[in-house]
Parts: C-alpha cells; sequence; structure tokens
C-alpha cells in the first residue's frame, strides 16, 4: 500500500522539510508540491493524490477555500489540515470543509506520519492540544443552543447507538458498521441520523470528533 500525498505549504523550507522526512516513509509518494490554495487545488486535479497535507495561511487562496473546493469536486482526495493556528476561528471552519484532521506543525515528526496513515484509513485525527477547544464550536447551532455536558449527551443516546457512535470514531462506513455490529445496514443509517439529530450536530465527522471528547476513555478502542 502506497499513500499518495500531495503537500501544501507557502513557506519553501517548511515544505522541504516535511516533504523529506515523508518521502523516507517506505509507504508515502510525494506526488506534488503546492506553495498557494489554488495551485493545490488544481494539482490535486491533476494529480489525484490519496491526501492532501494542508497548509491553511497560503495566498491566493488560504487553505479553508482550498479544502472546500478539494472537497466539492474531489471528494476521492482526504485533506488533512497542518497548520501552526490553534484558535477555534480556524479549526471549525477547517473541518467544516470536510477535512478528516487538523494537526498542528508542532507535532513530533513520528506522530504526524501515524496520523497521515490513520487518516488514510477514514480515522478523524486530532492533534491532542486542540481537541479540547472544538466541544462546543462543533454543532453549526451552537451560538444559539449550547451542546450537552458529555454525561448529558450519553444519556440521550440508546445503547445501540453508543456502539454506533463508537464505530464512527473508527472511520468506519455504514457497511461496515454493519458488519461489525451484526445488523442490517439500513438499521446503522436509521441510528447514524438519529444520534446526529439527537446530539444537534450536522455530519459523521462531527459526531465522530464529538465522541472523541464525551466517551469515557477507552471506549473509542471497544
Amino acid at each position: 500500500m502506497t499513500i499518495r500525498l500531495l503537500l501544501a505549504d507557502d513557506h519553501q523550507i517548511v515544505l522541504k522539510g516535511i516533504s523529506f522526512f515523508l518521502g523516507l516513509q517506505p509507504d508515502f509518494e510525494i506526488v506534488g508540491e503546492a506553495r498557494n490554495g489554488q495551485e493545490v487545488v488544481e494539482m490535486t486535479g491533476s494529480l489525484r493524490p490519496d491526501m492532501v497535507l494542508m497548509d491553511l495561511n497560503m495566498p491566493i487562496m488560504d487553505g479553508i477555500e482550498a479544502s472546500r473546493r478539494i472537497a466539492e469536486s474531489y471528494p476521492d482526495t482526504k485533506v488533512l489540515v497542518l497548520t501552526s493556528f490553534s484558535d477555534r476561528s480556524h479549526i471549525v471552519p477547517a473541518l467544516r470543509t470536510g477535512a478528516i484532521g487538523y494537526m498542528l506543525k508542532e507535532v513530533a515528526p513520528e506522530q504526524l506520519v501515524e496520523a497521515i496513515r490513520s487518516a488514510y484509513k477514514g480515522n478523524v485525527q486530532l492533534h491532542p492540544d486542540i481537541a479540547s477547544a472544538l466541544l462546543a464550536q462543533l454543532s453549526p447551532h451552537a451560538s444559539e443552543q449550547a451542546l450537552p455536558s458529555s454525561k448529558e449527551a450519553l444519556e440521550l443516546l440508546t445503547p445501540r447507538e453508543l456502539e454506533v457512535l463508537v464505530q464512527l470514531t473508527k472511520g468506519l462506513s455504514n457497511k461496515e458498521i454493519a458488519q461489525a455490529l451484526v445488523v442490517a445496514e439500513k438499521t446503522v443509517k436509521t441510528h447514524v441520523s438519529s444520534i446526529l439529530s439527537k446530539l444537534n450536530l450536522a455530519d459523521r465527522t462531527q459526531a465522530a470528533l464529538y465522541a472523541v471528547q464525551v466517551l469515557p476513555s477507552g471506549a473509542e478502542q471497544g
């Protein structure tokens, strides 16, 4: 298995450093390097990488808009944000574009490698320093209604819905969840819709991010 990566960063030294290190990994192939948002969108269209490692502060077009356009035009390409911005005003819009995760540039190199591999499998990735900052901002109606606390959130879900929520943290599709829980795929779809409605969340990615916060330690691996 080879993960084809397109790197996007407007700082050449940073870009070359990341490219050199990731290029040493036997299962990574660096297919291109972009220095602005417009370039990364165009290169995604021509190269069709498995994943884009996306900086946010870039000229011509920022990383958030570039991520949004990639999600709309090339949904098979995953976007993993890699930036120095740790504030909610950047985190939430970036994740709402459909990005598979949000990592900070201060992350240890080996942790970045593992995050890329895990994101490639469909697992949501969050830098540990920013996970706790997301909870109150995940709902599209957060300004109108506060999200429930951890205990209240869990009490809203049925035991089966809680099992489905755990599976969502693994980035599994409805079909894969159905196989894991030995239920019909249609049943899983119904449970996912119910979970999103009860927790006032917009999509599966938000549900997975929410679950990272509200589930007891170790539950995600259960």
